[in-house]
C-alpha cells in the first residue's frame, strides 16, 4: 500500500503520523493509497523550512521568481492527460470536468507571471518641499493554503502562484480525502526548479490543520471548505495575528425568468446543478421560477436530468460520477428525506442509484424536490449533491427577496432576455459573483473569486490583484536628502 510523504525543505520525507487514512477511488472503493495525519511536529518542521527559505526568496528578482512559474506552466500543460485522470480517479468527477479544473489552474500560473507588473508601488515627488513619498510591496512570509476536496487540482492555484510570485514561501495541506492530485502537481513544482523550502507539501487532517493555525511562524492562511470550518480557521487564525482569507459554503439560487430561452436554459441549468455531482462552491442547489416559468421549464428541467448518465468519470459518455464517500451519499439521502418531510415533493428520486460493475461505488443520480418551502432546510442548507430544489415565485420581487433572505451569498444566476431585469438582478442581488444566462459563475483568473456574507471571512479574496494585496505587505517611505548633502555629488 502506497503511503503518502510530505514534501519538507525540497525532500520527501515520512511522517511521524501514527494515524493514516485511507484514499480511495469513489466509484469502485479501490483503496489507492495512505494519507498520514501529520502532527504538530511536521507542521513545525515545514514551518522552520519555509522560514529558512524566505530571506533569499525574497531578495530574489521578481522577474527571475516567475521563470519558475513559467517552466511550471509548461510542465502541467505537458502532463495535462495525468493531472485530469488522476482528479478523476481520486475524486470521482468525469475527465472533461476535471480537465477544466485543470485548465483553471494553469490559467492562475500564468497570470502570476505578470507580478513583476502587478506588485509595482507608487511615487508621488514633492508632497512637501523637497520630501518625496512612495509606497512599496513586500512579500509577508511564511503562509499556508489548505485546500478541499472538490477541486484537488484547481484550488490551491488559485493562492500558490500568486504567493510564490510575490516572494513567499509556502506550505500546501492537501484535503486528506484527495491528497493525490496535488503530490503530482508538487512532483512537478521540484523540476520546475524551485528552492528548497519555498514551497512545501504536509498531510494531514483536522489537527494539522489546527497546528498550522497557531503555528507563531505562518503568517497568513487561504483557506476553502464549509462554512463552519472557515469561520473556525478565521476565527482562530485571526486571534493568532495572521492575515486570513476562508471561502465559506454556499446556496447558489438560479433565477429562471418566463422570457429565457428554453432549450439553452435547460442545458446550462442541469450542468450547472449536477455538474461534479453537484460538489462545487458555485453549484445550483436552489432554482426559482418566476411565473409562467414554473409550467414551461419544471418539466423540461425534469426530463434533462433523467437523461444525464452516471457513472465512472473514466468512462466515455458519462455526464455525472460518483459523491466523495459512502458517508455524504448518506449525508445528502438525509437531507432529500428531510425535504420531503417539510412538504417538497420528490418528481425524480436518485437515491437508490446501482450503477451495473460499479456496485461498491458511491453513486446517486441526478434528484429533484419540487415546491420546496422557502423558510425550510432544503432552501438554506447547502447539500453538496447532485439535488436540485425548486422554488416558484410569483414575482422577481419575491424571487430577489428570497435569495437575500439566505444566509450564503457566493453566487447568483439569472436567465432572461431582458436587459432591464438583468441590470436590476446583478445590481439587487446580495452575492459576490454574479452571471446573467451563465450557470456557473465562475471568475476567470484575471478577476478575484468574490463571496458574501457567510460564503467568505476576510476581506481579500482568492486570484489576481486581491491575492498580490493579500500576499503582499505595504510599506510607505517618506524622504527627503538634505541640501547640503546632495551638493557634495
Amino acid at each position: 500500500m502506497l503511503q503518502l510523504r510530505n514534501y519538507i525543505d525540497g525532500v520527501w520525507r515520512i511522517s511521524d503520523a501514527t494515524e493514516y487514512r485511507d484514499v480511495f477511488d469513489p466509484a469502485t472503493a479501490e483503496i489507492l493509497a495512505q494519507t498520514p495525519l501529520s502532527p504538530a511536529g511536521d507542521v513545525d518542521d515545514a514551518a522552520e523550512a519555509a522560514a529558512r527559505a524566505f530571506p533569499a526568496w525574497r531578495r530574489t528578482p521578481a522577474a527571475q521568481r516567475i521563470q519558475h512559474l513559467f517552466k511550471l506552466k509548461e510542465l502541467m500543460e505537458d502532463q495535462f492527460h495525468e493531472l485530469s485522470q488522476l482528479i478523476s480517479v481520486e475524486n470521482g468527477k468525469t475527465v472533461n470536468e476535471a480537465q477544466g479544473e485543470i485548465r483553471r489552474a494553469i490559467e492562475n500560473v500564468e497570470v502570476a507571471c505578470g507580478i513583476p507588473l502587478m506588485m509595482q508601488g507608487t511615487v508621488s515627488e514633492d508632497i512637501a518641499s523637497g520630501i518625496d513619498e512612495f509606497m512599496i510591496r513586500q512579500p509577508v512570509g511564511v503562509v499556508a493554503i489548505i485546500a478541499p476536496f472538490n477541486f484537488p487540482g484547481m484550488i490551491p492555484f488559485w493562492f500558490l502562484p500568486y504567493a510564490v510570485a510575490t516572494g513567499n514561501t509556502v506550505i500546501v495541506k492537501p484535503s486528506e480525502r484527495t491528497p493525490l492530485t496535488m503530490q503530482m502537481a508538487i512532483e512537478l513544482i521540484e523540476q520546475a526548479g524551485f528552492p528548497r523550502g519555498v514551497v512545501n507539501q504536509l498531510n494531514g487532517g483536522a489537527d494539522t490543520v489546527n497546528a498550522i493555525l497557531d503555528h507563531p511562524t505562518i503568517r497568513a492562511i487561504s483557506f476553502v471548505g464549509s462554512t463552519a470550518v472557515a469561520r473556525h480557521v478565521y476565527a482562530r487564525a485571526a486571534a493568532n495575528g495572521k492575515r486570513v482569507q476562508a471561502q465559506g459554503g454556499a446556496k447558489n439560487p438560479l433565477l429562471i425568468m418566463p422570457d429565457a430561452d428554453v432549450q439553452t436554459t435547460t442545458q446550462i441549468v442541469t450542468d450547472s446543478v449536477f455538474g461534479n455531482a453537484g460538489q462545487r462552491c458555485l453549484a445550483a442547489s436552489l432554482v426559482i421560477t418566476v411565473g409562467e416559468a414554473r409550467g414551461i421549464f419544471t418539466p423540461a428541467l425534469q426530463e434533462a436530468a433523467a437523461a444525464r448518465v452516471v457513472g465512472s468519470g473514466l468512462d466515455e459518455g458519462v455526464q455525472m460520477g460518483p459523491v466523495i464517500s459512502p458517508q455524504s451519499r448518506e449525508r445528502i439521502r438525509g437531507l432529500i428525506a428531510k425535504g420531503e418531510s417539510e412538504g417538497a415533493q420528490v418528481i425524480l428520486d436518485g437515491r437508490n442509484a446501482t450503477i451495473p460493475g460499479y456496485e461498491q461505488g458511491c453513486f446517486l443520480r441526478p434528484t429533484i424536490l419540487d415546491n420546496v418551502p422557502p423558510g425550510g432546510e432544503i432552501a438554506r442548507t447547502e447539500i453538496f449533491g447532485p439535488v436540485m430544489g425548486l422554488m416558484h415565485a410569483d414575482s422577481l420581487d419575491q424571487a430577489i427577496d428570497w435569495i437575500n433572505s439566505g444566509q450564503y451569498g457566493n453566487m447568483a444566476s439569472l436567465f432572461t432576455s431582458s436587459g432591464g431585469v438583468a441590470r436590476r438582478f446583478r445590481y439587487e442581488v446580495q452575492a459576490g459573483n454574479i452571471g446573467i444566462n451563465i450557470g456557473v459563475a465562475a471568475p476567470m483568473a484575471f478577476f478575484p473569486f468574490s463571496g458574501w456574507k457567510d460564503s467568505f471571512f476576510g476581506s481579500l479574496h482568492a486570484q489576481s490583484s486581491h491575492s498580490v494585496e493579500f500576499y503582499t505587505q505595504t510599506k510607505v517611505v517618506v524622504e527627503r536628502w538634505l541640501k547640503e548633502w546632495s551638493r557634495q555629488f
